[in-house]
């Protein structure tokens, strides 16, 4: 029926059309034709009046010769007549041919006229045909789009309800996922009050042990310097006795040693606040036979309850310098420099910028000499981090790739891709074997260097922008300006601590149990990892945060805080008094996008997005 209503109202359009042509055309030419018509007319009716007069003009001179010359005067006036009324026939014959010319060219004119419209007409006709095909091909191809739609209409619907059930499905699995994360808090709040009060009791407990031991020791001691003992080979104390009498005169260096009986001093029983505490976050708590306290975070790097680890490992902070002096201003890279990192030893610093390349200097009496260049990124370098023995160095690339260099001989090792997006991020783990990167994909990769796999993928929700490694725990900050805590082993997130803006840096103090942080509401908060919270908060007037890749540090002994400004400021704060020890603004022309400091204490360097680095120090 459609089809058939389609098929009329075309065809009664078309003859609409041709019928108000008609009318068009013929109105245009209507008056011309009907005085051609009237013309002809006259013609006709001159032709008659000729004929007739011909006659009578006979008769008149047959009557004239018959009455020879009877009334002269009356025939002459009827010559004279005749002859006027011929002379005006002339006349009006004359100007009807004269017309008659003249309607003869305007129909021959029509004439040419009508035919191009003719064939105007048979030209539209063609194009009809034509057209009436493609309408025919049109109205095919609507049908097909009709079913199409149909069908698709059908599949949309058939979608939508199990879009509606899914989503039924996800929100019930979201209330349930949020009621067993209030109970999982719930349980490790519990959890972490009971290990609380565990610690507690042991610290006491090894107070009164150590108490006890001390007594006993000194009481050893003094029976052994009444009583002095022959030297045995197997006994570990050794005591220089005393001169006779309780007067205690000077010690001769002639005078034997005295030794205490073969005993060896136990260790304590594990136990404390650390042992109880650290479990995930890989660090290794000390075994003391006192109660910690953070007033001893800073010697606790260099004690050791053993002989063998009396000696300082090679770069050791053996006092850290807060830098004053710019010792060296030179040109790194060719454009911006996105990454800094000094080797565990301080002997070299590691570059890298958006030139694609890694370079390598020397630092030798507070200057940087180019040692070379490690190539094989294709596009710019984002971070860079060392092995803890200072021989491979990790390099995290906008390729969406990471790269391991050795850093003797400058060869290019390992190339881990999988990510789908620039890497900005990747560490090695306390194991030096795996390595933790995070890219813009919004993933975590944990990979082994001994197969060169992935071995997990973990997807964070948002851009990872910094990453902070323990043996067993990830620290990863995000652009959604959170920080989360994930278990290598378990693949699942311990906690997230939400900041007030995206989080740009992350860095661990030596004893791995606080963590600095940096974001882009230009504050740096340090975050106690033992108690999940924000310990303290440093800001300036003149600092702020210039990217999302912006990098601060902890001095080696947690003591001070660096990181730079977007105006081209270094700020260094004191972590003990909280406020700004110093300001240096005065040698770098752009954003300082990195800072790191050396693990000796004696050297902070910075990189900016010009192509400059700068060597600082106090001298």
């Amino acid at each position: 029926m459609a089809e058939r209503r389609v098929e009329c109202a075309w065809k009664r359009h078309i003859s609409e059309q041709l019928k108000l042509r008609d009318r068009v055309q013929r109105h245009a030419f209507e008056e011309i034709i009907h005085q051609y018509n009237r013309l002809l007319e006259k013609s006709d009716l001159q032709a008659v009046l000729s004929e007739r007069y011909q006659p009578e003009k006979y008769d008149v001179q047959r009557g004239h010769e018959a009455s020879s010359g009877a009334d002269s005067s009356r025939s002459d006036a009827l010559q004279q007549e005749m002859a006027q009324m011929r002379i005006k026939h002339q006349e009006e014959l004359t100007e009807l041919h004269k017309k008659r010319g003249e309607l003869a060219q305007s129909v021959i004119e029509l004439n040419n006229q009508i035919q191009q419209k003719d064939k105007e007409i048979q030209s539209n006709e063609a194009k009809m045909q034509e057209y009436q095909q493609q309408i025919a091909n049109l109205e095919g191809d609507c049908r097909e789009l009709r079913s199409c739609l149909q069908d698709l209409e059908r599949a949309n619907q058939t979608l939508k309800d199990e879009y509606d059930a899914l989503q039924i499905t996800f929100s019930a699995l979201e209330e349930k996922l949020r009621k067993t994360a209030e109970d999982n808090q719930e349980l490790v709040s519990r959890w972490m009050a009971e290990k609380a009060q565990e610690a507690n009791r042991l610290n006491a407990e090894n107070e009164k042990d150590s108490r006890r031991r001390q007594a006993k020791l000194q009481k050893e001691l003094a029976d052994a310097a009444k009583e002095p003992l022959p030297i045995d080979p197997d006994d570990d104390i050794e005591v220089l006795a005393e001169d006779g009498g309780k007067g205690g005169g000077e010690t001769s260096p002639n005078r034997p040693l005295s030794r205490t009986p073969s005993k060896k001093i136990s260790q304590p029983p594990p136990g404390g606040l650390l042992d109880s505490i650290s479990n995930i976050f890989g660090y290794v708590a000390l075994k003391l036979p006192y109660v910690w306290s953070p007033s001893r975070r800073r010697s606790a790097n260099s004690f050791s309850t053993s002989p063998e680890n009396t000696e300082a490992p090679s770069g050791a902070c053996a006092e850290v310098r807060v830098p004053s002096t710019a010792l060296h201003v030179f040109e790194a890279h060719d454009g911006e420099v996105n990454a800094v990192r000094f080797s565990p030893g301080s002997r070299l610093l590691a570059t890298g910028g958006m030139d694609r390349r890694v370079k390598l200097w020397e630092v030798i009496a507070g200057h940087c000499e180019s040692k070379g260049a490690l190539t094989g990124s294709n596009a710019g370098i984002t971070s860079i981090d060392f092995d803890s023995a200072g021989s491979y160095l990790l390099a995290a690339s906008n390729d969406f790739a990471s790269r391991i260099w050795t850093v003797d001989d400058y060869r290019l090792r390992h190339t881990l891709t999988g990510h789908s997006g620039k890497v900005l991020s990747a560490r090695f783990l306390l194991d030096n074997a795996r390595i933790v990167s995070g890219s813009y994909d919004r993933t975590l990769k944990l990979w082994d260097l001994r197969s060169k796999v992935c071995m997990k993928t973990v997807f964070a929700g948002s851009s990872c922008n910094d990453i902070v490694c323990t043996e067993q725990c990830v620290m990863s900050g995000h652009f959604d300006k959170k920080v989360r805590f994930w278990d290598i082993r378990a693949e699942s997130i311990v906690r997230e601590l939400e900041l007030l803006g995206r989080v740009t840096s992350l860095d661990l103090n030596h004893d791995r149990t606080e963590l600095l942080t940096c974001s882009r509401d230009d504050l740096i908060k340090i975050i106690d990892l033992r108690t999940n919270a924000i310990r303290q908060t440093f800001s300036a007037q003149g600092f702020k945060c210039g990217a999302d890749w912006t990098r601060v540090t902890f001095s080696p002994d947690g003591s001070y805080v660096a990181g730079g400004s977007a105006e081209g400021a270094l700020y260094v704060w004191n972590v003990l008094t909280g406020k700004v020890d110093r300001t240096l603004d005065r040698n770098h022309n752009s954003a300082i996008n990195a800072v790191s400091w050396s693990s000796s204490g004696a050297y902070v360097a910075s990189v900016e997005k010009g192509s400059k680095a700068i060597l600082w120090s106090d001298m």
